[in-house]
């Protein structure tokens, strides 16, 4: 498997041959989650239509909700203006973070408040 030369020539990895993958929800625009990819991870995405990413950690695919059951369908896949990330568009069966949550981002710290101003 491999990606189509056209794309694999647009993207624009990271020095570990990653870019990044913003997982939001396909009806909410939810953002879920931040995930990496490399082509081969990008590649099982746009084939099977579930979300594959590379863990950084363990240094392997894994496919969202293969242990869980969380699965993602991936209704869409962009590429941003630089080829540095891509946005996917999923309908997301049970929670996507990792801490049983619905989004990664739902209890997390907030940096700046949407009402600050300065």
């Amino acid at each position: 498997m491999s990606l189509e030369p056209a794309l694999a020539a647009r993207l624009k990895r990271n020095a570990d041959g990653l870019i990044c993958a913003v997982v939001v929800d396909h009806e909410t625009s939810d953002v879920l989650m931040v995930a990496w990819m490399d082509d081969e991870a990008l590649e099982r995405t746009l084939t099977t239509r579930r979300g594959t990413y590379f863990s950084r950690s363990r240094k392997e695919l894994w496919v969202k909700g293969e242990t869980s059951g969380h699965t993602q369908h991936v209704r869409e896949v962009r590429l941003d203006c630089d080829g540095d990330a891509v946005l996917v568009r999923v309908d997301q069966a049970g929670p996507a973070c990792h801490t049983n949550t619905r989004t990664c981002f739902g209890t997390g710290e907030r940096l700046l408040l949407a009402d600050d101003r300065g």
